[in-house]
């Protein structure tokens, strides 16, 4: 245990236990993970798991229920290793598809998991995961970059310039992300799946600096992570002004379509900028850079406490149990660099 939090780093205590720091792994490591109701979902190489804390039994003085996982198999249509898939940018665009997709079906099993005992939610379609996914995609590219595109052509003439007019509509793309975020970081319901998206943060560091799974040693590890979701989005919104930029100024469908156009390429650089970060994460200019969305995710985590983070670490012990991420070569590999 000595050696691994050797190999961690001292941050700045926001999140550790009273009167200690927080500690940040130093490496990387091909799983990945994200907040469900009540729970946690856990990605690694070939596997994905789902461990829930179930309500308490009826009758019983028990605060708190059993943790309830379920394990499946990453499944996929093309071998990883298809050397199309591969490609930078398009392994960006092809991970998050597939990450939303099992996105889904986490929450599903969660929602589920909630119920009475004996109950439970007919299971949805494959085509019916599909249309949310695509319902999911279509809001994001419409609040994102469809409003701000078109609040900004309202004043495309006064601005004069294809440059202030690409300035103005990427500070405006950012300011309705950050409002997105304050918005859902003020929800009373949202704060106990914030709270595991903490946990699922601090149990991925401390995995990946080879320190001991429990909830006292995962404790001691920040909850915000380098390649988390958020921080990604925010990627998002800063390389989209520079891929817009040199498309000037033509008519107000042309700057929708492109906008619309550009959303996969745009995922993909955000994607391997990310992914580069992640595993550069010990030099200091790469510090400076993901700082900002370092700080953003103290909107989107909470602390966890110790039944929070018993619950992920369940979640990633069930995929532990069926492969070991960390000898796989991460080149290989797909989806698995976004933490949450």
């Amino acid at each position: 245990m000595a050696d691994a939090v050797a190999e961690a780093s001292l941050t700045a205590g926001v999140d550790a236990p009273v009167g200690q720091p927080s500690l940040t792994a130093g490496s990387d490591a091909p799983v990945g993970g994200q907040a469900v109701l009540e729970g946690v979902m856990m990605r690694g190489v070939a596997h994905w798991a789902v461990a829930v804390r179930k309500p308490a039994p009826e009758g019983t003085t028990d605060s708190l229920g059993p943790i309830a996982t379920e394990t499946f198999e990453l499944r996929r249509r093309a071998s990883p290793r298809t050397r199309l898939l591969r490609l930078p940018l398009v392994r960006g665009v092809v991970a998050l598809i597939e990450s939303m997709a099992i996105g889904m079906r986490a929450l599903g099993i969660a929602t589920n998991a909630q119920l009475p005992a004996g109950e439970e939610q007919a299971e949805l379609s494959g085509g019916v995961w599909v249309a949310t996914v695509v319902v999911a995609v279509v809001f994001a590219i419409g609040l994102f970059f469809v409003v701000p595109v078109t609040l900004t052509s309202l004043v495309k003439h006064q601005l004069g310039s294809s440059w202030l007019f690409w300035v103005v509509e990427g500070v405006l793309r950012t300011l309705i992300f950050l409002a997105y975020l304050v918005a859902l970081s003020r929800m009373r319901d949202l704060r106990r799946v914030l709270e595991y998206h903490g946990a699922e943060h601090k149990v991925i560091s401390c995995y990946e600096a080879g320190d001991e799974l429990v909830p006292e040693r995962a404790a001691h590890y920040s909850r915000l992570h380098p390649r988390c979701g958020t921080s990604f989005l925010l990627v998002v919104m800063v390389v989209a002004i520079f891929v817009f930029a040199p498309l000037g100024l033509p008519a107000w469908w042309l700057l929708v379509l492109t906008r619309i156009i550009g959303v996969p390429l745009i995922a993909g650089l955000s994607f391997e900028l990310i992914r580069f970060a992640g595993r550069n994460r010990g030099r200091r200019w790469v510090q400076a850079i993901i700082w900002p969305g370092l700080q953003l995710q103290k909107l989107t985590t909470r602390e966890p406490d110790r039944d929070q983070l018993a619950v992920a670490i369940a979640a990633l012990s069930a995929v532990l149990e069926r492969e070991t991420p960390g000898q796989m070569a991460a080149g290989d590999l797909l989806g698995l660099e976004v933490a949450a």
